[in-house]
């Protein structure tokens, strides 16, 4: 049994239906003789070139183990699948069971503007309370100065 990554970039309009899709991939791989270890659903990213008129595309990185004969058979699915726009099989030596760098960046970039907005709708101090702090610095001076 080898170990593989298998990348892919799915038709951007299949991101809503991402999970019909999923399950029916996944009983595409264990029909033949796949056994899936890790998926990430990174979501939907621009494209460096457009592919196939689509500037965007769906990603998802299944981390995969099967025989290498089966390798073959998914290869010629994938090629022929219409929702598949690309797609990457690598053997590796051992799977990689941490997030890869493409979802820990898709995170961070969904947290990034989340945390703006929460810090636009916190005010700042109100000008009330700055002019009475300035006014009261103002009149300690002005009775100094006295």
């Amino acid at each position: 049994m080898n170990n593989y990554e298998l990348t892919l970039i799915l038709n951007p309009d299949l991101s809503t239906k991402f999970d019909d899709f999923q399950t029916k991939f996944e009983k595409t791989l264990t029909d033949i003789n796949f056994k899936i270890n890790k998926l990430e659903n990174i979501g939907r990213r621009q494209l460096a070139y457009s592919i196939l008129n689509h500037n965007k595309g769906h990603y998802a990185i299944f981390q995969i183990e099967g025989p290498a004969e089966a390798a073959l058979e998914l290869e010629s699915k994938l090629k022929y699948d219409t929702s598949v726009i690309r797609h990457l099989l690598l053997k590796v030596d051992s799977p990689s069971l941490e997030d890869s760098l493409l979802l820990v960046e898709s995170r961070e970039a969904k947290k990034s503007p989340q945390e703006e907005d929460q810090s636009q709708e916190k005010p700042k101090t109100p000008p009330a309370e700055t002019n009475t702090a300035a006014e009261s610095v103002v009149k300690e001076e002005s009775k100094e100065g006295e």
